[in-house]
């Protein structure tokens, strides 16, 4: 299999050199992704809403990946205050409570001040045969 890059087409992409994610063989590499709504191209001010709008860019660029979320083996949660925990830990629990990926939790500064939450994931798509150590 070959390296593949996605992108949603943010201009910070660009801007910043990275892919929102880059697929090589069966693993799927999903970029830190904040609460960005790229539809009316604004943040949020509620780190819930940020939270999901993290989960969707995600959920789309893991599609383009041909993968899913439950195909998170691995999740990377970075937000500004710990009491931004338990309402992210809501709309986290939503997307993979089912699925479970090995995951961390950093409190931290991020880009921008309107930034509270940052989301990055790593997948290994279904497509994999069991045994197969090449990807």
């Amino acid at each position: 299999m070959t390296r593949r890059l996605i992108s949603t087409g943010s201009p910070f992409e660009k801007k910043a050199g990275y892919s929102r994610a880059v697929v090589d063989g069966h693993w799927v590499f999903v970029a830190g992704t904040t609460g960005y709504d790229y539809a009316s191209m604004t943040m949020p001010t509620d780190v819930a809403d940020q939270a999901r709008n993290a989960i969707t860019t995600i959920e789309n660029a893991l599609a383009d990946a041909g993968s899913s979320l439950a195909d998170v083996v691995r999740a990377r949660y970075y937000i500004t205050d710990r009491a931004h925990a338990d309402a992210v830990f809501e709309v986290l629990g939503a997307a993979f409570g089912e699925i479970r990926p090995a995951a961390t939790l950093v409190i931290c500064e991020l880009l921008s001040p309107d930034m509270k939450v940052e989301i990055e994931v790593t997948a290994r798509r279904k497509d994999a045969r069991p045994g197969d150590r090449s990807g």
